[in-house]
């Protein structure tokens, strides 16, 4: 079982989904913010046994970090924590969106948004992406999930421990390969918010066909 986990940027929608469902799954949990006082309020109103911290505290004191931020603040907050991560996982969220043209695919120069979270950590780090195409709301509800996640990463076995944690959340998470697939998730994460417009769907979502 994985030691203590940090979902730095906890105190987001996504975060806090993510941070609940890993706390009632029996884990040990601790949110970030920049602000140390935000997040223990936060933690204090999300109940589940979390606790708040800054987000480099978090990071230091966790075996496993998860960074739920907007694109617009991924460089900032790995840096800040960047010298808590070596040789820990790092699962990196971040979808490319850039307002106010989020209905459009807008991948960075490195060719995607994790690949950027890679090369801003540096090699003594495993980042895993994941947790892309779940909308915040849908995990924060208390119910069973009729969508999937795909898991990208270099290290097969640190894509484990995220399917792994994933399925322990409620959700059916699958192996998608390299780090660099990723961009095809955070790119998906655009036409579904189109999708989700066009068709007045609410938080659309993937499904894998063929495995039960």
């Amino acid at each position: 079982m994985v030691g203590k986990i940090a979902v730095v940027g906890g105190t987001g929608n996504l975060g806090a989904a993510i941070a609940c469902r890993l706390a009632k799954a029996g884990h040990s949990v601790v949110i970030g913010s920049r602000s140390a006082e935000s997040a223990e309020r936060a933690a204090g109103e999300l109940g589940c046994g979390l606790i708040g911290k800054s987000n480099a505290d978090a990071a230091k004191e966790a075996d496993l970090i998860i960074v739920t931020v907007p694109f617009a603040a991924q460089e900032g907050t790995l840096t800040d924590i960047a010298p808590h991560c070596a040789g820990k996982i790092v699962v990196d969220t971040t979808v490319p969106l850039v307002p106010p043209k989020v209905m459009r695919v807008q991948l960075p120069a490195e060719g995607s948004a994790a690949q950027r979270a890679q090369n801003l950590l540096g090699e003594g780090v495993n980042v895993v992406s994941a947790f892309h195409n779940v909308g915040a709301a849908k995990l924060a509800a208390n119910e069973d999930l009729n969508c999937d996640v795909l898991v990208f990463g270099d290290d097969k076995a640190s894509r484990e421990q995220v399917v792994q944690l994933s399925e322990a959340m409620g959700l059916r998470a699958f192996h998608a390969g390299a780090l660099c697939n990723s961009a095809a998730a955070e790119a998906l994460t655009s036409v579904l918010i189109f999708i989700n417009k066009n068709y007045d769907v609410g938080e659309a979502g993937i499904k894998i066909t063929g495995k039960s």
